[in-house]
């Protein structure tokens, strides 16, 4: 395992690197180039001085120091605070989802029925948290709000984008159209999108943590980049994925997790880089520069590392999304090592970073959430670690997840976590309470202008207030652009382990039949019986339709999670049994022809239900797939692709060693009996080592 300081050093590495790639229109103009940057209009009047084209945003006729493209980020953040009304300045303050026309939200995504076009969405939505966790909120949330009122009427400028089936085009031109509303307004300042990740094969909640978007390029889930140990080719999956965003005029990435896979049972794993520390920061830090580049500029797409200090040493795996999920434990003393991704993440530059919803427990920091939590984020996050960016809380800590603070009310909870670091809210389309909060409050006005200057510099070094627009014609060039996508599928390829290969079975002989069986079937919905059964032409080896006609069987086991959304308080598990496998099936199956197994771990799945000391020779190889597409899976299986992935967790050997783990310990640390497979483990062809 590499130390920190190797880590950091990489990270300055890329950067540096990444320098060398990307203009920056700041750091010319302050060595006295003053380079005209291409403005983007559709309302705002051009002012010219000097020779140079600035946008008239406010209309008044004159230069103002914040359409001055010339000035810092900071001299113009703090020119357009002075003149921002105290409705500006709060709606400033909060992110929610906004929706295209005719698109379905979130876990009503499935009864979409009308095309997605880039006409406005009007109406409000309000979700009771009541289909969660049976218990109704006492007051309404607004989780997404009518495109017009969002942006004239509460004055917001930060949207969540979680549409995953319109057309890159239409995409384009609705982001357009949305930016120039915001243009008519008084300050004409722009629209920042944030978007949960859109590039990854995920089994995860759709919509909710992923957004698996159509024609854009498809790439291992994020335990799968983990899996590949290679910072080059994370960081170039994050440049290229960063030029299908900008594409579409989405900016800001809801994204990535630096949390670690110690918790086996946690729902969010597979959005993880893995359960060691080290890999984890490597990648986060790789990943970072990918999208941002050495700084902020107006070819970034900005990230919002999440979730600090760290969500995967949740209590029995339980998330806190839910009130029984609330507590965040570390009886292996390891929350120093949770936060180690974070700081190679803010030793990259990224632009945000979102505590989560849990709170600390038997640790000296006070017992409220992260959102909360002055020791955490002003005294910990801001002074040791030495973030200034801006803190993004998860979306709904006020109304919704208010763990460790349900007895104040809602004023007092914006004052708490004003006062605690907190700069942006999420989830509440609605400033009404935080407007009378901030009548009520003065007091925190100081914490309120930290805030939104925080806000606006990031709106300035992405360039936003110069062009926030897109080209409509070329945004279906580049997403889905052909290198990007064989980029991808090299990355999948990269991602696979050869776990086991007894005898050298793999690769598989040329002419070889088989019988591929993609077995995944949904969480409650599991059907007994066989999965999908391929039967598409690959080149080498012949399908065959019955285990009977053939040499050797491949199964694809996909287990899957009980999902996060809705779940329940129930233990939760992680052996094939509780996990969408009809395990006799398999079993019986498995008894009949050598086979090759497959698992998609999408979680350190336990599967002594089916390999065991008693059927340990059905199975003369095993590999670990996470989130690929069969053909990556047959390009190793055939030998075109020579293995080179390695496990970023380990595998427990029975559901009663998960029961017995520490929630923050990574699986390497757990001690002689735990481990199936371990961290680090992977074969190449050539070695059975």
């Amino acid at each position: 395992m590499k130390t920190i300081h190797t880590l950091l050093s990489m990270t300055i590495l890329f950067a540096m690197l990444n320098a060398c790639g990307r203009s920056n229109t700041e750091t010319e103009t302050r060595a006295g180039k003053a380079t005209q940057p291409d403005l983007g209009y559709r309302s705002a009047q051009i002012l010219e001085t000097d020779g140079l084209q600035f946008k008239d945003l406010n209309r008044n006729g004159r230069l103002d120091k914040y359409e001055d493209w010339r000035l810092s980020p900071e001299e113009r953040s703090q020119d357009l605070l002075r003149n921002m009304t105290l409705e500006e300045k709060a709606g400033m303050l909060l992110i929610a989802d906004m929706r295209m026309h005719n698109e379905a939200f979130m876990l009503e995504a499935s009864g979409q029925t009308e095309p997605i076009t880039s006409t406005f969405n009007e109406q409000d939505i309000v979700i009771d948290k009541n289909q969660f966790t049976g218990e109704p909120l006492p007051f309404p949330v607004m989780n997404t709000v009518g495109t017009t009122k969002g942006i004239l009427q509460h004055k917001m400028r930060r949207f969540i984008w979680r549409t995953t089936t319109a057309p890159a085009d239409t995409m384009a031109r609705w982001a357009n159209k949305v930016q120039a509303l915001a243009e008519s307004d008084s300050l004409g300042i722009p629209v920042l999108f944030a978007s949960n990740p859109r590039n990854h094969i995920s089994t995860g909640s759709l919509g909710a943590t992923g957004s698996t978007t159509i024609g854009f390029s498809r790439w291992p889930s994020e335990i799968g980049l983990g899996a590949m140990a290679d910072s080059a080719m994370i960081h170039r999956f994050g440049d290229m994925a960063r030029q299908e965003w900008l594409a579409v005029g989405i900016r800001k990435g809801y994204m990535y997790m630096a949390d670690l896979a110690t918790e086996p049972r946690w729902q969010r794993i597979e959005g993880t880089f893995g359960e060691d520390p080290a890999l984890a920061a490597q990648s986060i830090g790789a990943i970072t520069l990918g999208f941002q580049g050495p700084r902020l500029n107006h070819q970034s797409v900005a990230m919002t590392t999440k979730h600090f200090p760290g969500g995967g040493s949740a209590y029995k795996g339980f998330d806190p999304h839910y009130d029984y999920g609330r507590f965040a434990v570390f009886p292996g003393g390891q929350l120093q090592e949770n936060m180690l991704p974070f700081k190679a993440a803010i030793a990259a530059g990224t632009s945000s970073i979102m505590p989560y919803y849990s709170l600390p427990k038997d640790t000296k920091y006070e017992e409220v959430a992260y959102a909360y939590n002055r020791g955490m984020l002003r005294d910990v996050l801001r002074g040791q670690l030495g973030f200034k960016g801006i803190i993004n809380s998860d979306t709904g800590p006020i109304e919704s997840m208010p763990w460790g603070v349900e007895k104040l009310t809602i004023e007092q909870r914006y004052v708490k976590a004003l006062e605690a670091g907190t700069n942006l809210f999420a989830g509440n389309a609605d400033p009404t309470q935080l407007l009378k909060t901030l009548k009520a409050h003065p007091e925190v006005m100081q914490y309120v202008d930290e805030s939104v200057t925080l806000l606006l510099v990031e709106l300035f070094q992405l360039g936003l207030f110069e062009n926030p627009y897109v080209d409509e014609n070329k945004a279906g060039e580049v997403v889905g652009k052909p290198e990007f996508v064989e980029a991808g599928k090299e990355a999948q390829r990269k991602s696979i382990v050869l776990l086991r290969n007894n005898k050298n079975a793999l690769p598989l002989a040329k002419g070889t039949k088989v019988y591929f069986e993609d077995y995944g079937k949904l969480y409650n919905k599991m059907s007994p019986g066989p999965g999908k059964v391929y039967s598409e032409v690959y080149e080498g080896l012949t399908f065959v339709a019955t285990p009977e006609e053939a040499d050797v069987i491949l199964l694809w086991l996909k287990p899957s999670i009980r999902p996060l959304f809705p779940s329940n308080n129930s233990p939760l598990q992680v052996n094939l049994s509780a996990c969408a496998v009809d395990v006799n099936y398999v079993n019986k199956l498995t008894a009949r022809k050598p086979t090759i197994l497959a698992i998609n771990f999408a979680n350190p799945f336990v599967i002594d239900e089916v390999y065991n000391q008693q059927t340990t020779n059905r199975f003369p190889g095993i590999l670990a797939t996470f989130g690929v597409e069969p053909t990556a899976l047959l390009d190793v299986v055939s030998g075109k692709f020579n293995p080179t992935g390695k496990m970023p967790f380990t595998t427990p050997v029975s559901q009663q060693a998960v029961e017995n783990n520490k929630e923050d310990l990574p699986g390497y640390k757990e001690g002689d009996g735990y481990a199936l497979f371990r961290f680090g483990e992977g074969l190449g062809y050539g070695s059975n080592k």
